[in-house]
């Protein structure tokens, strides 16, 4: 059909670019790579039956998806089987040109779950953050509700370059286009509004011309990144011997028997040799045994185990962070530094935001005053119809 449709339109020699095939799983220009590459993948859609022919989450060894990057040489960028749009973006960077002087331009819509859909460490985090470490992300641009004929949600065109300019390097710049627009004469289907041309001028000169205003702002890349940080804390067991170590079979019994509580004693699950210096933060308590001085690991309870969530251009980092906002409010706690994640998500929201303004203590008076007088004889009316 999309070879019929380029003859008849007079196109006869693209009509051999078109291959059948499927994006994910059977890649038909596994080594072709293109100058400029427009597209509106598929979002909210299952691609199951490409993950199968994958062979799997657990299997993947397509290096579009499977790569090297901060430090990681299975780096995963698998999304949910539920949601692969963000894969036919990785698809899109797979295929770019890094050895010419203009390298490659990719414009993609997608749907807002892109933007912060997949916790640390997931398919859809992990795409963000090699895109923005990278410095591949030039801006994303939030266009306006019922802009498609076939969905009314909110959708964002992805901007991206492995030739960034000069003054756009390290950066991303966020564009609110959601209000601008002008409304169709007749729906089609749900699209009931399209930009007007002097509207997609402003656009485009802002992509050009980055500037700080009301719509449109920039960000150094690390603003969408933060550290998922775990957050343990001792199992503490009635009756239990606060200077012996614990086997896990043992700990298990505990656990059994019911003597978990809050105001009972940490269990050690580990005395480490002598020497090593106790590190609080990081789960290494000094305690006197047997009137020495030991540096110890405690056992954590599960239960307790929380996580927060630090950005990365927190001032003091993680442990500036963990000491003004954990401890004062659970002392004993201690980050598992071999848990730690990054993440990235961006927010429109965040940024663009406007709450509505409060009303004034005058203007809540009048409105009182006016229900009053409306009011006003009601009550005696309704008592006076009860006693007849």
């Amino acid at each position: 059909m999309s070879k019929a449709d380029l003859l008849l339109k007079g196109e006869g020699a693209e009509a051999e670019n078109m291959k059948y095939a499927s994006t994910l799983s059977s890649d038909a220009f596994p080594s072709q790579e293109f100058d400029f590459m427009l597209s509106n993948p598929p979002y909210g859609k299952s691609w199951k039956t490409d993950l199968e022919r994958l062979e799997g989450k657990g299997d993947i060894k397509d290096p579009r998806f499977v790569t090297q990057h901060g430090g990681d040489s299975e780096y995963k960028m698998i999304t949910r089987s539920s949601d692969g749009q963000l894969m036919f973006l990785v698809n899109k960077i797979a295929k770019m040109k890094h050895s010419t002087s203009l390298g490659s331009r990719i414009a993609e819509v997608h749907n807002g779950s892109s933007l912060f859909t997949g916790d640390a460490g997931q398919g859809e985090s992990n795409i963000r953050r090699w895109i923005i470490e990278n410095d591949w992300l030039e801006a994303i641009i939030a266009l306006p509700e019922n802009m498609f004929y076939n969905t009314g949600i909110a959708t964002y065109i992805w901007l991206l370059t492995n030739r960034k300019s000069k003054e756009r390097q390290g950066k991303v710049q966020l564009i609110d286009a959601t209000e601008w627009y002008v409304p169709l004469r007749r729906n089609l289907g749900k699209k009931n509004c399209e930009f007007s041309e002097e509207q997609m001028g402003t656009i485009v000169d802002l992509v050009l011309h980055p500037v700080e205003t009301e719509k449109s702002k920039i960000f150094p890349n690390e603003a969408f990144g933060y550290w998922k940080v775990t957050v343990d804390r001792p199992l503490r067991v009635q009756g239990a011997d606060p200077h012996r170590v614990y086997k896990a079979a043992e700990i298990k019994a505990l656990k059994a028997e019911g003597r978990v509580t809050e105001e009972g004693v940490p269990i050690i699950k580990k005395i480490h040799k002598k020497g090593t210096q106790p590190d609080p933060i990081h789960g290494l308590f000094e305690v006197e045994i047997a009137g020495k001085s030991c540096t110890v690991e405690y056992e954590p309870d599960t239960n307790l185990r929380d996580s927060e969530q630090v950005p990365l251009l927190e001032e003091g980092g993680i442990e500036e962070f963990f000491q003004r906002e954990v401890l004062p409010y659970t002392p004993d706690a201690w980050i598992d530094p071999n848990k730690t994640q990054i993440g990235y998500e961006i927010s429109f929201t965040r940024h663009f935001y406007k709450p509505a303004p409060m009303r004034t203590l005058d203007e809540i008076k009048t409105d009182i005053y006016a229900l009053e007088q409306e009011t006003e004889g009601l009550l005696e009316q309704i008592v006076g119809e009860v006693e007849k």
